[in-house]
């Protein structure tokens, strides 16, 4: 199930940027670990854990960036690979081996966005 979560440091990012959304879990601070929301920590100790989905609609309602994963079979029509895409900016990825891959990668990438404006 971890890996319906955000990397911690894309969820520092967040923060920082003002995500302050309910989430069903943290990162501890320290650890980098992802823990229950109901565990005994202070805010101090933790950050919240977005769920990926979570953070695309913020990037959606909060920003007006849209985004979309495509995949592509390649020059030789048998191997398939991954891109983004973000409308607002035209913006449109590398390729990636994995959808997780280049669903990560676009989040960096709304991160990098927002941080500029």
């Amino acid at each position: 199930m971890t890996r319906e979560f955000i990397t911690y440091e894309q969820a520092l990012a967040l923060k920082e940027l003002g995500f302050d959304e309910p989430c069903l879990a943290t990162y501890h601070k320290e650890l980098h670990t992802i823990i229950p929301i109901y565990a005994k920590y202070t805010n101090q100790d933790v950050i919240k854990a977005p769920l990926y989905q979570q953070a695309f609609r913020w990037f959606r309602e909060k920003h007006d960036l849209e985004h979309e994963i495509l995949y592509d079979l390649g020059n030789d029509l048998t191997n398939k690979v991954y891109l983004y895409s973000i409308y607002v900016t035209d913006n449109r990825s590398e390729e990636y081996k994995t959808y997780e891959e280049a669903e990560s990668a676009c989040l960096d990438k709304l991160i990098e966005i927002v941080k500029k404006r």
